[in-house]
């Protein structure tokens, strides 16, 4: 019997897990090494569109998304007294609207496609043996040979696979190990914290966002925990926060939002729980190519679009499905990398066109802009532009003609 190809996976998020349920399917025996000690269920609302879900439905977890959804009924603008600015209601299609129809938050799809991925097994067994997760280590280095990779691992003993994918995040430093500084990262001048904060009788299942002077927007959504999920940003010199610590980013976060309006006080005063904050500088990965030897990038360590674009969980999903299923349809590893650009390439650079002014546009300096931006939510939430505002809100989550790699899972 010929012994099953082997592949390690770095980072457990989205897109790693979904690459070792395809691979797996595929017949292959897969590593995932995530650095953090133990699976990361937290995180923000998340959305699952186009091709995406239609990756989901695939593997046979679409109905697990829709169980787990947080029920959001949409997204409103809203004034500092928190009166409605201008509604948008969830989406009923596959694409359009702020709120999509499957909106679940991070932590929970990464369960369910870990889930998913141990058991989807090899030749239809349904067993575990096919993929492995180690959690607590980080790869430390990657010698690519003409006929395997060997792994270093900053605790584990070395491994030698057929592939490396690398799948952990925009920041990657796995990445720099083969790549070096060849991928950039285009920083876009938003500076973004995400939390979570009790809920309240004032909060209700709508998505509600809110603007502050000085180009500072605040936005608070449901999730399924009886909590709320709290978004801080404002626009800022990109790296001019680079390197702060938590407790440093806490201090800049009260003193910009300390005369903000709304709900700040609130959500600031959230910062003094134990709890999962999360500060980024926002911005895009920009790769002149995703493979190298024995090696690929994968999700947003190979082309991160940015929340702002509304795309990331697609893009992952997408790019774990064509990678896999190019890998399955090629003898040589060489031809699926090519296949996998191929196919992704278009997709990606499409889901990189942000909205003209992003995020400017969507973060006004002056009351102003702020007075216009409102105005221009209120037209586009009003029945007769409806279709258009809806429109704002779409990212082109079907805009690639998905390969069909059925016949040849085992």
């Amino acid at each position: 019997m010929i012994p099953a190809k082997t592949a390690l996976v770095s980072g457990a998020s989205i897109a790693g897990p979904a690459l070792a349920y395809w691979l797996a399917a595929h017949g292959w025996q897969v590593t995932v090494v995530e650095r953090a000690p133990e699976l990361r269920d937290g995180g923000q609302n998340i959305d699952v569109r186009g091709a995406g879900r239609t990756v989901a439905r695939r593997m046979g977890v679409e109905d697990g998304i829709r169980d787990a959804t947080t029920g959001e009924l949409g997204t409103e603008f809203v004034r500092s007294d928190g009166s409605t600015v201008a509604r948008f209601p969830a989406s009923t299609s596959d694409t359009s609207g702020a709120t999509a129809e499957l909106e679940i938050l991070r932590g929970d799809l990464a369960r369910l496609l870990v889930d998913a991925s141990v058991g989807s097994g090899t030749a239809g067994s349904g067993s575990s043996d096919a993929v492995e997760y180690v959690f607590g280590d980080s790869i430390a280095a990657i010698d690519d040979q003409p006929d395997h990779v060997r792994v270093s691992f900053e605790h584990g003993g070395d491994r030698d696979v057929d592939l490396v994918v690398i799948a952990d995040g925009m920041n990657s430093r796995t990445r720099r190990l083969v790549f070096g500084s060849a991928p950039t990262i285009r920083p876009l001048g938003l500076d973004t914290s995400y939390l979570t904060i009790p809920r309240t009788e004032r909060d209700s299942d709508w998505a509600r966002w809110y603007n502050a002077a000085g180009g500072r927007t605040m936005t608070l959504r449901p999730d399924t925990k009886g909590t709320i999920r709290a978004t801080l940003s404002f626009l800022s010199t990109p790296g001019a926060h680079a390197g702060l610590g938590p407790d440093e980013q806490k201090d800049l976060l009260r003193e910009k939002f300390a005369d903000a309006g709304w709900e700040a006080r609130r959500i600031l005063d959230g910062l003094e729980q134990e709890g999962d904050l999360y500060f980024e500088h926002i911005g895009q990965v920009h790769a002149p190519r995703w493979t190298s030897g024995r090696v690929a990038l994968l999700g947003d360590a190979a082309w991160c679009a940015s929340p702002i674009s509304g795309m990331g969980t697609s893009l992952a999903l997408v790019g774990a499905y064509v990678l896999a299923g190019e890998i399955a349809a090629h003898v040589d590893h060489r031809d699926a990398f090519r296949g996998y650009e191929r196919i992704m390439r278009p997709y990606v650079a499409q889901a990189q066109q942000l909205p003209p002014g992003a995020p400017r546009l969507a973060n006004p300096r002056t009351r102003p802009g702020i007075a216009l931006l409102n105005t221009a939510a209120r037209i586009g939430a009003s029945r007769a532009f409806r279709a258009v505002g809806g429109k704002l809100f779409s990212p082109p989550a079907d805009a690639i003609d998905l390969p069909d790699y059925s016949h040849l899972v085992r």
